[in-house]
């Protein structure tokens, strides 16, 4: 799935990927050359002081910031589908996590091949004849729940009701491939699920990447009965909930003892909700364990910080304007605001002084190095004049304050910007001068970064400087981002749909990321509703010792592999 994220290093929103914030980099960082272009070795772009877990201290505390916690502990809602939420849940609840490295019966690799993750799933086995697919899961005997509920038929089939459909009722963020789902049934027994579609669906990991306790049972229950309530009796993870603290905005967790995978190397975790100047301060203090850097700004106020060091590689962040069309109907201002926008000037801004480049930026599905990947941005000239010529063949008039407008309606609106970082307030800054420059009256809304998941999920915002996390394939969030039925602006169209339809039922990877491609770029000519200008660096400063943390590509978006794993270098 996709989860919001912010531009300045704050997380937001989670969808199929999750919404993230702009984040930044290093002067003597990665460039683009060693991560970006397709094909290249991945290598580069993975920073994580690997060690094996019995060569570490056994116990030890872990303490680590977000940018915000809750209130919202769902992560299948549009409310709880953030990056923070599904960093917090990682831990603790990796069977139903919604996003992120490993969730449900699959995990991914750094490079992004997806396999059974073997603590909730012994075995996916999948199985076509005369157009329909029979997938069988076994699931592990031991796998159960934190209530002593098991992980078995029943969960499946309460996920499947769940995800399945929009129309019953529940705040899904996306139906992705289980309206293709025809039947869940038990096998020989209540651990052996028989799921069998109306048509082949491929990925397979596109199905059961998370699995929802059987007692969230309801709309009411899935969309508010996580609001301010972490629900822990219904998580299954190799670390659980010891506090949660609303007012401090604290989580702490320790090791499960009702945990049946690999023991944990780490004794307790601690999760604080901050600022990002709070989070400098703390890492600077020895309060936290790690903070991201991702712009210059922040970087400068952590370089030369005592027993630290910093660990780099690419961030899977795809985005820089995020366009609410139910605020920005016009869909002549949209693709206005498309044309304005200098992208190189942007990434200049951003990235100054990190030394990273990026050639191309033109996919909100994919990253440059992907090999499927292709360039869909939907504007070749761009500029104030290109922008205002769109306006004025749309029936736009420059009134006495210089700002387009029509039928006494001038373009107006504001750019919602998260957090206290300098240089993420530059970037937006930077949009806000090129959009004016256009002929719009452009003002800046800003928030606090606790801020984040509420404004971008219940869309309280005309346009964020914002994006989403990429994952490997491109099938899943295809519907999620462009089909009319279920994207959070509802553009489309019944052919686009149908195409994307269409697309689960292709077997070849790369013929099935090509089409979902063609449908991104056809989408993003017609409708003009999420704008990629840049990707970046994935920068983070961490406690000197600290082994199997930072920078995992695919493996991990929260920048831990294997929370079993992670821990500190023995003195």
């Amino acid at each position: 799935m996709k989860n919001v994220t912010k531009i300045g290093g704050v997380a937001a929103v989670a969808a199929a990927l999750a919404l993230t914030g702009c984040g930044g980099g290093t002067p003597s960082g990665p460039v683009s050359a060693s991560g970006q272009a397709s094909g290249s070795d991945i290598a580069s772009l993975i920073s994580v002081n690997e060690k094996p877990a019995a060569e570490l201290e056994q116990g030890g505390k872990l303490t680590l910031s977000l940018g915000n916690i809750g209130p919202d502990f769902n992560g299948f809602s549009n409310t709880g589908n953030s990056a923070d939420n599904t960093a917090l849940m990682a831990p603790i609840n990796p069977i139903g996590t919604s996003g992120g490295g490993l969730g449900g019966c699959w995990k991914y690799d750094y490079d992004g091949e997806a396999s059974v993750n073997t603590d909730f799933c012994e075995s996916v086995e999948s199985k076509v004849e005369d157009g329909k697919q029979t997938i069988t899961i076994k699931v592990n005997e031991k796998a159960t729940y934190n209530d002593g509920t098991p992980i078995d038929v029943k969960a499946f089939q309460n996920t499947w009701n769940i995800l399945k459909s929009t129309e019953a009722g529940y705040d899904i963020v996306s139906p992705g491939n289980y309206g293709f789902v025809e039947s869940v049934e038990a096998g020989s027994n209540d651990k052996e699920v028989i799921v069998k579609t109306t048509q082949p669906v491929y990925p397979l990991e596109s199905l059961f990447f998370g699995v929802i306790h059987p007692a969230v049972n309801s709309p009411e229950i899935f969309n508010t009965g996580f609001t301010g309530d972490m629900h822990p009796e219904w998580m299954a993870g190799p670390f659980k909930v010891d506090q949660y603290d609303s007012a401090a905005q604290t989580v702490t967790l320790v090791q499960n003892d009702k945990w049946w995978g690999a023991k944990p190397v780490l004794e307790n975790i601690t999760f604080r909700q901050m600022e990002t100047s709070a989070e400098i301060a703390a890492f600077k203090n020895g309060e936290i364990d790690a903070v991201e850097t991702n712009t210059i700004a922040l970087y400068k106020q952590v370089d030369g910080t005592a027993n630290a060091e910093v660990r780099r590689g690419q961030r899977l962040f795809a985005g820089g304007m995020n366009l609410n069309a139910q605020r920005i109907t016009d869909g002549a201002v949209r693709e206005a605001i498309f044309t304005a926008v200098d992208r190189d000037a942007l990434r200049n801004v951003r990235f100054n002084g990190l030394n990273w480049q990026e050639e191309s930026s033109g996919s909100m599905m994919l990253l440059p190095f992907s090999e499927y990947y292709q360039d869909n941005y939907p504007v070749t000239e761009s500029g104030a004049d290109a922008a205002k010529k769109v306006l004025t063949d749309a029936g736009y008039t420059a009134n006495a304050s210089g700002v387009m407008e029509k039928d006494g309606k001038p373009v107006s609106f504001k750019i919602a910007n998260f957090g206290d970082d300098p240089t993420t307030l530059a970037t937006t800054q930077t949009l806000q001068k090129q959009l004016q420059d256009a002929g719009m009256d452009v003002g800046i809304a800003q928030h606090g970064s606790s801020e984040f998941g509420k404004i971008l999920g219940s869309r309280e915002f005309d346009m964020s400087l914002s994006g989403y996390t990429v994952g490997a394939d491109a099938t899943d969030v295809v519907k999620q981002f462009y089909d009319s039925t279920t994207n959070e602006n509802q553009l489309g169209d019944a052919e686009l749909d149908k195409k994307i339809a269409d697309l689960a039922s292709i077997e070849d990877d790369a013929e099935r990321n090509k089409a979902a491609m063609e449908v991104e770029k056809e989408h993003m000519a017609k409708y003009f509703s999420m704008g990629i200008a840049f990707n970046g660096p994935q920068i983070s400063f961490v406690r000197t010792g600290l082994a199997n943390y930072g920078p995992s590509l695919f493996k991990s978006f929260s920048q831990v592999p294997d929370w079993t794993t992670v821990g500190w270098e023995k003195k």
